[in-house]
């Protein structure tokens, strides 16, 4: 195998230059670096990584905690992750936790061990709190998507409040005064604050709270099913149905046809997300569209200036949505005839 001395030879320069080079080539000039770098092609050579890393306490591993990775935001999200961490080449540690904190604090521990350099976190959730609590530093971390209250690092996150009550404006200004609304997993921020954001909607538009009008879902297309079931069954069904994600609306519209009824025309449904599929169901879901590769972009960046030491001018980030009206919402239904579900 050629080694650093033969790529010396070969440049004319001293091993030093050529170490150099390789590791801060912007402090070498670029007669010198174009020369070194001929040789390194030539000779073949290839720096002993582990060696590398050895010397500069990196790894280029970076731990990306999903809690479910077959969710296809969170797929969108992985996608600019890894498009950002080639960029700054590095490579990603993907782990599929299933929301259990057990296993997001043992693959965190792979930074402890010196096996990766940082961690992205995709949940709510501190995976190091307890070494914290024991009085260790905290290793480099960004919790992006959902976002701990109190995070005790840089955030990536959606002003969900804010774009659930766009969506809920968005169907009353249709006339819709019954609007249902099919929640994400309990004790999750997103559901939370989307909550909210319907409940300051429907207030300021002066309609009293009907919590049978709130249905649990999972952020599943069965969970979207289901709870359409539970709100058609409701002697004074509503009219339209918000879903704190588009996985659920798709589901929900599966189940409105299946009895009987019209989408758009006898009830409205909404999603969250603006998933690929979204644009291509039938009829084309209305929704909020997320930025979702741009939150992986962000949380790499974020993470490798952490590595760097560099202050970030904006350790919160808030990104931006967009209400995207499709055909899957229309004016409310008028008059007593409205269709009724079949079982």
């Amino acid at each position: 195998m050629p080694n650093i001395r033969k790529v010396a030879e070969l440049a004319g320069v001293s091993v030093a230059t050529v170490s150099r080079t390789l590791k801060t080539p912007e402090v070498v000039s670029p007669e010198t670096r174009d020369r070194v770098l001929a040789a390194v092609e030539r000779a073949g050579y290839r720096p002993n990584l582990m060696a590398v890393q050895f010397r500069s306490r990196r790894t280029r591993n970076l731990v990306v905690l999903v809690p479910v990775i077959a969710n296809v935001f969170f797929a969108r999200v992985i996608s600019g992750i890894q498009e950002a961490a080639q960029a700054f080449d590095y490579r990603v540690l993907l782990c599929d936790t299933l929301g259990r904190e057990e296993v997001e604090t043992a693959y965190a521990e792979l930074v402890h061990a010196h096996q990766a350099d940082g961690v992205i976190q995709l949940r709510a959730f501190n995976p190091f709190e307890k070494a914290c609590a024991d009085g260790q530093a905290p290793p480099p971390m960004v919790n992006a998507c959902e976002v701990l209250d109190a995070p005790p690092c840089p955030t990536v996150r959606l002003d969900n409040r804010a774009a659930a009550r766009a969506m809920t404006e968005h169907l009353l200004a249709l006339g819709h005064r019954r609007i249902g609304l099919i929640k994400g997993p309990q004790g999750s921020p997103l559901t939370r604050e989307r909550i909210a954001g319907y409940e300051d909607a429907m207030q300021a538009a002066g309609i009293a709270p009907d919590p049978t009008l709130l249905c649990r879902g999972n952020f599943t297309l069965q969970a979207g099913y289901q709870a359409a079931g539970e709100l058609l069954a409701l002697p004074d069904r509503p009219t339209a149905i918000f879903c704190e994600n588009d996985e659920m609306a798709i589901g929900a519209i599966q189940r409105i046809r299946q009895a009987g009824l019209r989408v758009p025309q006898d009830l409205s449904v909404a999603g969250f997300d603006d998933i690929p599929f979204a644009a291509y169901c039938e009829p084309p879901l209305t929704t909020i569209a997320q930025p979702a590769e741009e939150f992986g972009r962000r949380a790499v960046a974020m993470l490798v200036a952490l590595f760097e030491d560099r202050t970030l001018p904006e350790p919160h980030v808030v990104l931006p949505y967009d209400l995207i009206v499709r055909g899957s919402t229309a004016p409310a239904p008028t008059g007593s005839g409205q269709p009724q579900p079949t079982p």
